[in-house]
């Protein structure tokens, strides 16, 4: 004897999640992890969900300028041209050029440090510039080059040329540089 048909769309589709095997194990392993989440959370396991609350954060716009570029920044062999990151951010974020001063000086440059940051990338936009860090030994960077640096990896400047520029972005714009005796 044949089913009587249901009378609109919504009817048949009820009908055919109904009798779907794939529905009620899905329906079933939802209801099993929200069981599981509550007997946790009951025992103070799992800590209720953190909002992140975001600065507002605005427009920034640089143009390269080579009077921009000040020897106001960590080091005193580089030049540093702010990129307006840090102000448009609320200081999320801090983006500059840097254009190391030649020559190399090692005596002045190689002086093993790290930075209490959440974040660190650079790029090198022209030149060269020879890098140690903890783990990774030496590097030759080339224009083109970029490299993330882990938060408080041991590093250090070994070489770089006469031109160099350096691309760096660095979360957040405020943080510490701990310099290492050797």
């Amino acid at each position: 004897m044949a089913k009587p048909k249901p009378k609109s769309r919504a009817a048949s589709r009820g009908a055919a999640q109904k009798k779907s095997p794939a529905r009620k194990s899905a329906a079933g392993k939802t209801a099993a992890k929200s069981t599981v989440r509550k007997k946790l959370k009951a025992k103070g396991r799992a800590p209720a969900p953190v909002k992140r609350v975001r600065p507002k954060q605005r427009i920034a716009i640089s143009h390269h300028r080579d009077e921009d570029f000040k020897a106001d920044g960590l080091r005193a062999y580089a030049k540093y041209r702010d990129l307006g990151v840090a102000e448009a951010s609320q200081g999320l974020a801090r983006a500059h050029v840097i254009r190391l001063v030649g020559p190399c000086d090692p005596d002045e440059v190689s002086k093993l440090h790290f930075h209490d940051v959440d974040f660190q990338m650079v790029y090198v936009l022209k030149g060269w510039v020879k890098t140690y860090m903890e783990g990774q030994g030496e590097t030759l960077m080339k224009e083109g080059s970029s490299w993330t640096q882990p938060p408080r990896i041991k590093h250090l400047i070994m070489d770089y040329s006469d031109d160099v520029e350096l691309l760096e972005v660095i979360l957040p714009a405020d943080f510490k540089t701990i310099e290492l005796a050797v």
